[in-house]
Parts: structure tokens; sequence; C-alpha cells
């Protein structure tokens, strides 16, 4: 006979555990602490077993019911109730675990060791802005590629295109932790592939016209003002390395034996120790320069204060009072002359990538010796345009 709430509410426990049946295998459990637990009994594949429906009242009477017809629905179509209770449980697990922002923050606390400081920094925040508001709930393993782009494609539409390059990278990168972690079957950001509209390149400007160039050297040699600036300026087409790599450049880093400027990889932008052949003329400027600035720790110390080193700013404006434009030549320039110069005339191609540091240390297939032979070329081409009058 059929259950009433008003015959639930009455029962009492009478000293041990009992049922009391609701009809269709449906039934009220009456623990020994006294709670009225619903329970369904049911065979499938000749075994019997039981699936449990949660305590009385938080699961009323009617509820309970409509739990034993779903089960029992589940049963006709040839399916056990409790496995498929279980699958739900899964899944509703997986919903909360694999959120694609989880899984962004594995794998950004996995490459701790790989990022700098900074740079993490950079990650998280284009996260949390851009990527997370749009598909930090989804599944990862349920989003494709049309997903994707809700995230690009904004940030494309208002001509940040290397912001929604930097974006696609990131999620690329996520699902392909999110693969190797067995998360995702695939990484969709694949099908992507010329998506995003290829970055209009603004070249910074550079005198790379053999006869103007050799007037800058002229004008450099002839430029009189802070004797680290001057410095800074001389050495710039004689290393031709990034403008912060020069001003925060320290005493420690140089070997006037061996002629060489080892930059620390913490001060790089690849991350990489990157040497540097110094040229004789190089060598004498810095022991100039050495005089001046040697019993401190920096070879450019700001003007205001020894501890900090000169600003870009600084160094540009000097390049200014000189009269050159600024459509014309910045302190960035020195690399493209260099590279256009001698990529111009000849000299090997692996060497000047090599030392601008573009490339990676792997693919170098040639030797130190090979750097202070390609400097000296680069020197004695240098010396042909300012002593020559070209």
């Amino acid at each position: 006979m059929a259950l009433t709430d008003f015959q639930i509410k009455n029962l009492k426990y009478t000293g041990k555990p009992m049922k009391v049946a609701d009809g269709g295998g449906l039934y009220l459990y009456l623990s020994a602490s006294g709670k009225k637990l619903w329970r369904l009994g049911y065979y499938f594949e000749r075994k019997a077993k039981v699936l449990s429906f949660g305590e009385y009242p938080v699961v009323t009477l009617q509820k309970a019911r409509e739990k034993r017809m779903e089960a029992k629905q589940l049963l006709a179509d040839g399916i056990d109730p409790a496995a498929q209770r279980k699958i739900v449980k899964e899944e509703q697990i997986s919903e909360v675990k694999d959120m694609f922002r989880n899984i962004a923050q594995e794998w950004f606390e996995a490459r701790t060791t790989d990022f700098t400081e900074k740079h993490r920094g950079t990650v998280m925040y284009r996260m949390e802005k851009y990527i997370f508001p749009v598909i930090g709930t989804e599944h990862i393993a349920r989003m494709e590629a049309l997903d994707i782009l809700k995230v690009i494609q904004p940030i494309e539409q208002k001509g940040q295109n290397e912001t929604a390059r930097r974006l696609l990278q990131i999620i690329g990168q996520i699902y392909r932790f999110a693969v190797i972690t067995g998360r995702a079957k695939r990484n969709p950001v694949t099908d992507l592939s010329g998506a995003i509209r290829p970055r209009k390149v603004t070249h910074r400007a550079a005198i790379t016209e053999p006869k103007k160039v050799a007037q800058l050297l002229r004008n450099i040699d002839d430029y009189d003002g802070y004797f680290p600036i001057v410095c800074a300026l001389k050495l710039g087409p004689l290393v031709f390395v990034r403008p912060t790599e020069l001003r925060a450049a320290e005493w420690s880093e140089f070997d006037f034996e061996t002629s060489e400027w080892r930059i620390p990889a913490t001060r790089m932008k690849m991350k990489q120790i990157h040497i540097v052949p110094l040229s004789r003329q190089a060598v004498s400027i810095l022991k100039e320069l050495q005089e001046f600035s040697g019993s401190g720790k920096l070879l450019s110390p700001s003007i205001r204060t020894v501890t900090r080193p000169l600003a870009d700013a600084t160094v540009l404006n000097a390049i200014r009072r000189m009269g050159y434009a600024k459509d014309e030549m910045c302190i960035h320039g020195f690399r493209s002359l260099a590279s256009t110069l001698l990529n111009e005339l000849g000299y090997n191609r692996d060497r000047i990538e090599r030392q601008l540091a573009h490339g990676e240390r792997n693919d170098v297939r040639f030797t130190l010796q090979d750097l202070h032979l390609s400097f000296r070329q680069h020197k004695a081409f240098l010396g042909g345009l300012l002593f020559q009058g070209a």
C-alpha cells in the first residue's frame, strides 16, 4: 500500500532498522539514528541492487516517486540507474575540474620556473582580462575553434593584432598542456592557423645608406656631452645590441683580456647568455669610460644617480640634438644599420643574426673565433666609412 505524508511523519524508530514500502521497489528505510531514507530496490542483469534517493523530508514523497520513475525508465532502456548516476556525477565533477580556467591555472603554475616574474604578471593579466571572461567557465574538452575565436576576434577588430596573436598563443599552450595531461583529445587552436591577419610591421627609424652612415659616425665622433652618453653612442654601431642591454651594462660583465662582453641571460630578451666579441675600438672606448664610471657598478650611470642607468630618452635626445628626426634615426636603429649593411655586403647571415641575438643557440653553425673575425670585418667596414669620407 502506498505511503502518505501523514504516515511518514508519524513513523517512529522501534529499536531496530526497518523498511516501509511505497510500491514499485521504493521504500523508506528507518535507520538506527532515526533518519528516514528513501531507497529503491531493483534487479539488473539478475543481480539485486539498491539505489539511494536521499533523506525525508529533504526529498519529499512526490520527489522520491519521480526519482523511482526515472530509474524505471532507465531500466526499461537497459541502463543500470546506479551506473548512470555514477556517470552523471563524474561529469558534474569534470564540469568544474576541467573548466578552461582551472586547467589554465594548472598550466600557469607548471610553467613557474619558465617565466620571469614580469612575464608571469603579463600572462596572468592577459588571461584574466581577455580570456577568462569569455571561455573561463567552458569545459576545455568541448570547445571548438569557433569558441576560441570569440576571444580573439573582438581584440583583432580593435586593431590590436599583436595582442590577439599573443592570446591565441597562450590558449594554444594551455590546450597542449590539457592534451598531455589527458583532459582534452586535441588542440583546436591548430585549426586557427592564419585566422589573425598578419600585423603591419613598422620598422624602426634607421640610417642605412653608406654616405649617411658615414656622416652619422662623424657626428657621433664630434658630439660633446655627458661622457657616458658619448660612449654609448660610439659603442652602439660597434656592438649593435639592444638599447636596454647596452644602457644597463655592468662592469662585471666585461673581460678585457679575452675581449668579450658576456651579457647574462636575465638581461636578454631570449633569456640566454649572449657573448659579444669586442673589437679593439670597442675596448678602447670602454677603457676610457672605465676611468669615468669604473668605480661603480654601471657603465653608463644616470646623470642624477649612479645607482640607475641612463634612460632611453637621454640617449635619444642626444641623437635629436645632432639633428636627426624621429623618422630618420633612433637608438634601436644601430641594429638595423648593422643588419642591413652587413647583409648587403654579403657577410655570413648566421653570424649577423647570432650577434643580433635573434637566433637560438642550437642554430649556430660557427664558432666564437668566427664571430671575432666577423667583428673585425665589420669594424674595418665602419672605419672605411668614417675615415675615407664615404
